[in-house]
């Protein structure tokens, strides 16, 4: 826990003199994002709140968010912990990502798209393959995904998603082997790229939907044996 709280002290200046829970729970949901704080990880509000400098209950409304976003669960009598997911929460992220991504692309509407955004992530993706940093490829996918949502220009939708893949998190970092579970996706992200860049909207749907179909498949697979093993 110690190791944790050394980052985690660092963001306290993130939080400025108008401290509030959501952006206590903005800091935390990053840290959880990245894997500082594990899936089944017990968070102290001793530690955190004196680590952030804020009071018990502004932190206990930050916890309070971001269990009704699904990444923490409160166990009565024990405290509150960071969520293992179920197999069956993973196969539902992944039936929420195909409703949202697929309509985003299909609604569209005429080229040309704002790319910008996508072509950076997979230029982020690129750097991280090289460096072998597969975690980072991981988030850089994952940074491709929110901007191709962010396409729709719908804060609603943005949202909604953030906290999806926030979710979607949890999974990768019960994940043994980061570099099989992200690598195979970085040049079908370039392949919805160059597909959205020539107008295609129809074929960026499909690559999406048949992209998304085998990503499922691909966690699930690993996801189970994983949490089999630590059961």
């Amino acid at each position: 826990m110690a190791e944790q709280l050394t980052p985690l002290a660092d963001d306290r200046a993130l939080l400025g003199r108008t401290s509030t829970a959501e952006r206590v729970s903005d800091i935390l949901r990053s840290r959880i994002a990245e894997g500082y704080f594990p899936p089944g990880t017990r968070l102290s509000e001793d530690s955190i709140g004196g680590a952030l400098g804020v009071s018990r209950n502004t932190l206990r409304e930050a916890f309070r968010l971001l269990t009704h976003e699904r990444l923490l669960v409160h166990e009565l009598n024990r405290g509150v912990f960071v969520r293992v997911l179920a197999v069956e929460d993973v196969e539902d992220i992944y039936r929420t990502r195909r409703l949202v991504e697929c309509a985003v692309v299909r609604g569209l509407g005429e080229p040309p798209y704002a790319l910008d955004g996508l072509s950076e992530a997979v230029a982020e993706g690129r750097r991280s393959a090289r460096e072998g940093d597969w975690k980072g490829l991981g988030t850089a996918n994952i940074h491709f995904h929110r901007e191709l949502v962010a396409l729709a220009g719908s804060e609603r939708t943005d949202e909604l998603m953030r906290s999806v893949f926030a979710e979607l998190r949890l999974a990768f970092h019960v994940v043994d082997d980061p570099r099989r579970l992200h690598e195979p996706y970085l040049d079908r992200n370039d392949q919805i790229l160059r597909a959205l860049s020539a107008g295609q909207r129809r074929e960026a749907e499909r690559l999406l939907a048949v992209y998304l179909d085998d990503s499922l498949e691909r966690v699930v697979e690993v996801y189970r044996r994983r949490v089999g093993e630590e059961a």
